[in-house]
């Protein structure tokens, strides 16, 4: 994957120093808001000596690193998916939680954050399947986020603006004290008592303003808030807190190839695998323009038909959703969750490895479930 330039980390660092690091690769921000991406187990003040990659926290994975413990494993499929109130022993995502933890394993997730970031799982996943010129589609919410409004005199703008910033405003991406602002008038009058920073008791005033708009997760807001009225040469200082859903991340790509449906469903199946590969559409239909979803994109039907995409190449595709897309004039190629997701493994490997650290590969442990019969004998 096309990996940007990072700060150098610490000889010895920490898991939230690495962390902090791969959020520059990965951009979380870009994340959909049902996914638990980031740290969800472990010490951040742990060193970090040995890293492990892997595409899911399995049985046979956690075997591997239980036996041979690392500081911290990097996985794409979060292992605890939900909120839980224990943590047992036993084949579940909750007693391999506990066995993590046992062992001292620290667990960060980077998964549609990944699938999002230029160079990440969808590209791998276009490219692997052949598909040139590709640009996003597929827009996912991130987290809750609010916008906060105020109106300031022009010499108290810097000031107010890094108070915010300082508490968590104003993080587009990896740009820090983002606003927006734009000069206008004020109007006041105040009241008996009252000691206005400009203007007159008594009479109305007009006066000077600049609106400043910054950005905040809404977890943040009351810090952010906080700082702003603390830092703000007003008695009374106005501002407003509006509920905002903006600068999405895109999960899919679409893009050019040049066959049939038959020809991309074998290629396809000559990439990703056979095993669970199926196809909804005329085989002998053309195709010019393919839509690409790594893991389960059938909500992602309608958006890939709206782009003009011929055919939807995704995992975890239903029959409605098919029918639905055939219905649209679009074919879908479903080769299964994990093997359209097992390309973009590489874009995580070559992204753990940028940071310089003694890594294990598990990235090629089995993930999906499905037996290849073409291959295998039944009983």
């Amino acid at each position: 994957m096309r990996v940007p330039s990072v700060p150098k980390i610490a000889v010895m660092p920490t898991v939230a120093e690495v962390v902090e690091s791969l959020a520059i690769l990965t951009r979380p921000d870009k994340a959909a808001a049902w996914d638990p991406v980031g740290l969800q187990l472990g010490d951040p003040a742990q060193e970090v000596r040995r890293v492990a990659v892997c595409h899911e926290v399995t049985e046979i994975a956690t075997a591997r690193l239980v036996d041979d413990p690392p500081d911290l494993v990097v996985s794409y499929h979060p292992l605890l998916f939900r909120p839980t109130t224990r943590l047992v022993s036993g084949g579940t995502p909750h007693g391999r939680a506990w066995r993590l933890v046992r062992a001292g394993i620290s667990l960060v997730v980077s998964h549609t954050d990944l699938d999002a970031t230029p160079g990440g799982t969808a590209d791998a996943l276009a490219t692997a399947l052949g598909v040139t010129d590709s640009s996003p589609f597929g827009p996912v919410t991130g987290g809750e986020q609010v916008k906060v409004v105020t109106f300031v005199p022009p010499d108290a703008v810097a000031t107010i603006t890094s108070a915010m910033a300082a508490a968590g405003a104003g993080r587009i991406g990896n740009y820090k004290t983002c606003s927006f602002r734009i000069a206008g008038e004020g109007t006041f009058r105040a009241g008996a008592g009252s000691a206005p920073v400009t203007g007159e008791a008594g009479h109305f005033n007009v006066e000077p303003e600049i609106r400043v708009e910054m950005l905040a997760l809404r977890h943040s807001v009351g810090r952010v808030v906080a700082a702003l009225v603390t830092a703000h040469p007003y008695e009374e200082p106005a501002f407003d807190v509006f509920d905002v859903a903006s600068n999405h991340g895109f999960i899919g790509r679409v893009g050019s190839w040049q066959g049939t449906v038959g020809a991309l469903a074998a290629k396809a199946g000559e990439e990703l695998g056979w095993a669970a590969l199926r196809v909804a559409g005329e085989t002998a239909r053309p195709v010019a323009t393919v839509a690409v979803v790594p893991g389960s994109g059938s909500s992602f039907v309608e958006e890939a038909v709206a782009t003009g995409a011929d055919a939807l190449v995704t995992g975890d595709v239903d029959h409605h959703r098919a029918t639905a897309a055939m219905d649209m004039g679009m074919a879908v190629v479903d080769p299964g969750h994990a093997a359209t997701e097992r390309p973009g493994m590489r874009s995580l490997v070559d992204l753990v490895a940028s940071l310089d650290l003694e890594m294990i590969d598990l990235t090629g442990g089995p993930v999906c479930p499905w037996v290849d019969v073409s291959t295998n004998s039944l009983p």
